[in-house]
């Protein structure tokens, strides 16, 4: 399976890297390809180190603004104009979605996959991985929207919340038919 996923690309504290390489263990040892933002710094690093280290592959999608901090040696990485067709070319190669921590951009991309879900225009399992309560907030909003009617469909048919890796992972792979 192609796992897409949104992270940041900054130096974080254990406490979220620790998960996220236990993440890409799983997906590399599980043969799976990690498809991401393609930067080789934070903890977008250490996620694709896991995932090759896992013997998994790597398929980056960077952006002429921050194709300097491109992964060398991926197995594929391409180049996006803009990061409206960097979000479009990462769903594209990509049969899941994980979101993990991250900032505005991450946000952005999260957004994005859930409103596509929301209006039928992708079928694609999101998990949204909580790691360390991260998004806590985000998860009682999201709540909110669906009692409150702003969703048109419910909670459960757009996002998964996985507040483990294991389980995010064992989300993927059964909602995919792999077991």
């Amino acid at each position: 399976m192609n796992i897409c996923v949104f992270l940041s690309a900054a130096d974080l504290d254990e406490r979220y890297t620790r998960p996220a390489r236990e993440f890409a263990r799983l997906l590399g040892k599980g043969g799976h390809t990690l498809v991401w933002g393609g930067s080789d710094v934070g903890l977008m690093k250490v996620v694709a180190d896991g995932v090759q280290a896992a013997g998994g592959r790597l398929v980056g999608v960077s952006v002429d603004f921050l194709a300097a901090k491109a992964r060398p040696g991926a197995d594929e990485m391409v180049v996006a104009r803009d990061l409206g067709e960097r979000k479009r070319l990462l769903l594209e190669k990509s049969d899941a979605v994980v979101i993990m921590v991250g900032g505005t951009g991450t946000l952005d991309e999260a957004t994005e996959i859930l409103e596509l879900k929301k209006h039928g225009h992708t079928d694609k399992p999101v998990v949204l991985l909580n790691t360390a309560g991260f998004y806590d907030g985000l998860k009682e909003q999201f709540r909110r929207m669906e009692a409150e009617g702003f969703l048109p469909r419910p909670l459960t048919d757009l996002v998964f919340f996985a507040e483990e890796p294991v389980g995010a992972l064992a989300h993927l792979e059964e909602s995919r038919g792999i077991v």
